[in-house]
């Protein structure tokens, strides 16, 4: 029977082991250890694998802020998108935004969220976010 953990180990020292997208030496996008996502991408499983890492790694750093704790769920889930789509660093970078949710003031933040770069750039999910956090409602 093959040795599974030879193979690996094998396949990890033919193919090298690549955290980001890389060209190979013919031209195919791949990733991870020989991974060709042109040809063959990534399976549902793989897709919803690394959105739950994302996810865990998004509320970890949503935790950080002082008030994450304090809003209902509607309103954690809006600034756990928000993390998960720009990171921490540049969801601090709203600081009227986390002002006023510092301060209980949902309709304020949600005004601060609307004027903004990133409300333009990212259209029906702003919408959707900015409706939540000041209605506190989810739709």
């Amino acid at each position: 029977m093959l040795d599974l953990s030879l193979f690996k180990e094998h396949l990890e020292w033919a193919e090298g082991k690549r955290a980001y997208p890389y060209v190979d030496s013919v031209g195919k996008t791949s990733i991870g250890i020989g991974r060709n996502l042109d040809d063959k991408g990534l399976r549902d499983s793989e897709i919803d694998l690394m959105l739950e890492n994302d996810i865990a790694e998004a509320l970890d750093e949503a935790e950080k802020l002082p008030y994450f704790n304090k809003l209902d769920p509607v309103r954690q889930l809006v600034v756990a998108d928000m993390v998960f789509n720009m990171g921490l660093p540049r969801f601090k970078g709203f600081i009227k935004t986390n002002k006023a949710l510092e301060a209980g003031d949902y309709i304020k933040a949600g005004e601060e969220m609307q004027d903004s770069k990133w409300a333009r750039q990212t259209g029906r999910r702003a919408i959707r976010l900015i409706a939540a956090m000041k209605t506190g409602i989810w739709k």
